[in-house]
């Protein structure tokens, strides 16, 4: 099955995340199919940078996305 899901990027104790389209069997920061933006919890406030677009293109082939994009991508406005 193909998720959309965060892949942990940047130093110990100060991570941001790469929202990527990855088959579910590869690990978390392994191999992936396409990068869709970026998401960094560590300014204040939050930036979230994704490719709202490519996003729901995914989803409407059949992509997940897991919880916590699920609700980046209501953050931003693409899912209601």
């Amino acid at each position: 099955m193909v998720k959309i899901r965060l892949r942990r990027m940047g130093a110990k104790k100060a991570p941001y995340y790469r929202v990527v389209v990855a088959d579910s069997r590869y690990p978390r920061d392994g191999r992936f199919i396409e990068e869709l933006g970026i998401y960094n919890p560590c300014v204040s406030p939050a930036e979230i940078k994704i490719d709202t677009d490519r996003a729901l293109e995914w989803i409407k082939t059949g992509a997940q996305p897991t919880e916590t994009v699920r609700a980046l991508l209501k953050r931003v406005g693409a899912l209601n």
